[in-house]
């Protein structure tokens, strides 16, 4: 895992981005991460590629949200979103995880075991769900 401190987008961040936010949003979000000392962006590479990445937000002390978590659609099911919040969850020590999340990743969260909550229709026609993941 590799922190992203670069002013240039990445390719292949934009494209994972795209996929927890919409294409408005993207430029604004990683400004924020390369600016706000709460915010963390880390990127996943296989074979020197970026494949996954997970940007974090610190709430409190050994508390974060997880802002985006994204892996490239031809590597999905190999581990890699597991892998990246095993990495937060060891490298800051965290005792508690928030995200929030649409339908489709609900499983995903779930059998890493995170708590999961119905939002209800957050947007019209969307329910989000939150998850939580308290590390004991």
């Amino acid at each position: 895992m590799e922190e992203l401190k670069s002013i240039k987008i990445h390719p292949n961040v934009w494209s994972l981005l795209s996929f927890a936010t919409s294409e408005k949003n993207i430029k604004k979000e990683y400004k924020a991460y390369m600016e706000l000392p709460t915010r963390k962006l880390y990127a996943y590479k296989l074979d020197g590629e970026i494949v996954g990445c997970i940007g974090i937000e610190f709430l409190v002390k050994k508390r974060c949200e997880i802002k985006h978590i994204a892996v490239l659609p031809n590597h999905r099911k190999e581990g890699i979103g597991s892998k990246m919040i095993n990495f937060i969850l060891e490298m800051y020590s965290l005792a508690f995880v928030l995200a929030e999340t649409d339908k489709e990743a609900v499983y995903f969260y779930k059998q890493y075991g995170f708590k999961i909550t119905s939002l209800g229709e957050k947007y019209p026609g969307v329910e989000r769900f939150q998850c939580i993941f308290e590390n004991n």
